[in-house]
Formats: structure tokens, sequence, C-alpha cells
């Protein structure tokens, strides 16, 4: 064991639990939060000082094309096999009801609910995680099942935000209030705002708000009398069409597009998607800081593993003539190609 692993503070120890995960040593990792444990330091201290923040550098890293997909499957596979272990380590039982923790349907990202399951837990609440890409349907006949006291729902990416929408007020029919979290809702939340729903920006937040039932279920009604002129509906109908097109547009523009690998027209389909999808989403909840925000991520994104300029401004190009009955979309795509980086337009 290394002397990072004999620290008995998380921030001391977070150098060397990068280092495990790099090297795909889940023995190592292991030991390290046990070890942390054993020194005193508290079990939710060691999630969210030390796995948290580590699985955030994770992400960044693959962002950045310094890692690649593999590696970050297999680093999240570890921070999972970790919080397991100090999830056992610690061994709580519950003194409160029970809170269902899951991921929206589509959503995959199920290490960051995780973490707030296990903090719920080592806070006496009696936790049921369902994990990822839960159906609505599926949750709603859970909670019929079981008396719930609250659910918490993640997303992690805000073209899921119509669908988070539906599962929330699923809940809801169901007299079971929510709180919701993750990147997907916006960094201040400003999304969950829009849908009606409480945010919490952390699992401590979250327990925070599972706790006080009144604040939970205190919040102000949805935003979304924009979506009546159907504009949204639209839309996501026509997004096979969109695609398709902006893939027939791409191949004419650019012909070394035509000799694309099947690996390089995969991800060019799914680019394109997310494009549109990240569109209706921001039509959705009325606002195109939504939209523009995904554009200057995607630039960067494709900018590191060396896609040429220009690649996120002809697809905008393509949907603001393709979309020109549909006013709000229009405004929202000149938004975002004016964001981007001077080099991309």
């Amino acid at each position: 064991m290394t002397a990072a692993t004999t620290a008995a503070d998380p921030t001391d120890a977070y150098a060397g639990y990068l280092d495990c995960l790099a090297d795909a040593d889940e023995y190592a990792a292991i030991d390290m939060a046990i070890g942390l444990l054993d020194a005193g330091v508290p079990a939710e201290r060691v999630l969210l000082d030390l796995v948290a923040p580590a699985q955030s550098e994770v992400g960044e890293r693959w962002a950045r094309n310094e890692w690649s997909v593999a590696q970050e499957h297999a680093a999240t596979h570890i921070s999972e096999q970790v919080v397991a272990a100090v999830a056992a380590h610690a061994n709580p039982r519950p003194t409160g009801g029970r809170v269902v923790v899951a991921c929206m349907d589509g959503e995959w990202h199920a290490l960051p609910p995780r973490l707030v399951a296990e903090v719920l837990r080592l806070r006496g609440w009696q936790v049921t995680f369902l994990g990822a890409s839960v159906p609505a349907a599926h949750l709603v006949s859970y909670l019929h099942r079981y008396d719930a006291h609250a659910v918490a729902l993640a997303c992690a990416l805000p073209m899921r935000l119509p669908y988070a929408h539906r599962m929330i007020e699923a809940c809801r029919r169901s007299d079971v209030p929510v709180v919701v979290g993750g990147r997907g809702f916006g960094a201040d939340g400003r999304w969950a705002r829009r849908l009606g729903v409480a945010w919490a920006p952390n699992a401590p937040a979250a327990a925070e708000l599972i706790a006080d039932e009144r604040a939970l279920r205190g919040v102000p009604p949805a935003r979304l009398a924009h979506l009546a002129d159907d504009e949204y509906a639209s839309l996501v109908r026509r997004r096979g069409e969109l695609i398709d097109g902006a893939l027939a547009d791409l191949r004419e523009r650019v012909p070394a597009a035509r000799a694309y690998s099947p690996t390089q027209l995969d991800a060019t389909v799914s680019d394109l998607g997310h494009i549109v999808d990240f569109l209706a989403a921001a039509v959705y909840v009325d606002d195109p800081s939504l939209f523009t925000e995904f554009v200057e991520w995607l630039s960067e994104i494709l900018l590191s593993r060396g896609v040429p300029a220009g690649a996120v401004a002809r697809p905008l190009d393509h949907y603001g003539v393709a979309l020109r009955d549909f006013p709000r979309a229009v405004r929202v795509l000149a938004l975002g190609r004016a964001a981007l980086p001077a080099a991309d337009r």
C-alpha cells in the first residue's frame, strides 16, 4: 500500500485514488477507501470528498480525450465497487421511511444517484436504489406496491428533460413527492424550477429536502404554457427526417464524409441526433441557454478528437433551413450558432 493510501483525509488520498482508477486497480482503490474508514473518516466524507470528485475528473479526462471510453468505464466500475465496499463497511440500519432513488428513463449515469442513495442510507432512510434507466411505468408500479416517503430522480443530460417531466408527473399522480438532481437540470437547478419540482445540488441537500416534506411538496407549479403551440411535439416527430437530411447535406458539402467508416458514420449520426434532442429540450423548457451550452461543449469535444472546424455549424445551418416554420427552434439554433467559437462558424 502506498503512502497515499494511508492518508487519514479524503482530500489527501485523492491523488492516490485517481492513480488507482488510472491503473484500473480495483483492490487498491477499495483498500484506500476502507483505510480511510478505519482511520475514523465518516463514510459520507469518503463518498462525497473522494469518490464523487474523482468521478467528475474521470468524466473530464474523457472529455479532453485523455482517456478512452473503455478507461472511463473501467474507472466507473471501480468506483461503483468502492461505493459498495464503503456501504457494506458502514452497514447502517434504517430509522426512517422508504426513499426510492432512480435514474430517469434513458439515463445511464448511475453512479451519482448511487452516491445519493448511500448518503440517504447513512442518514437513516430505508433506501431502494433502482439503478439506471427506469421506465416511468415500472417506477409507478413499484410506488404503488411500496409506501414511499419520497422519490429522488437523477438526470445527467438536459436532452432527457421532457422524459423527466413525464416521470415526475407520474410520481406525483401516485401522491409521492419528488426531488431531482444532476447536471441535466442545470448547474443552478433552473430547469427543475421550470418543471415545477424540488431540486437539490448535492446529496446532503437532497437529504435535507427529503427530511422536510413541506419544502419537498411546496414548490411552484411548472411554467410550460408555451407548449400549447405544439412546436416541441412537431419537432420530435421530425427527428428522423432531420437527421437523414443533415447527413445527406454533410455528404454533399464534405466529400470526405462519403468515405466514413461504419464507426465514423455511427458517431456522426449520434452527434446529429444529439443536436436535435438538445434543441427539442431547449424548446420544451423555452430556454436557449440549454442548447447554447450544449453546442459549446460539443464543439470542444469534437475539437479534442481532431474533427475539423465547422462540423457543428453545418448541421445547425441545415436544421435552421429545415425548421424555418418553427420560430422558437430557429431562434434557439441562431443563438447556438452565435455561441460557437469563431473557427467553427
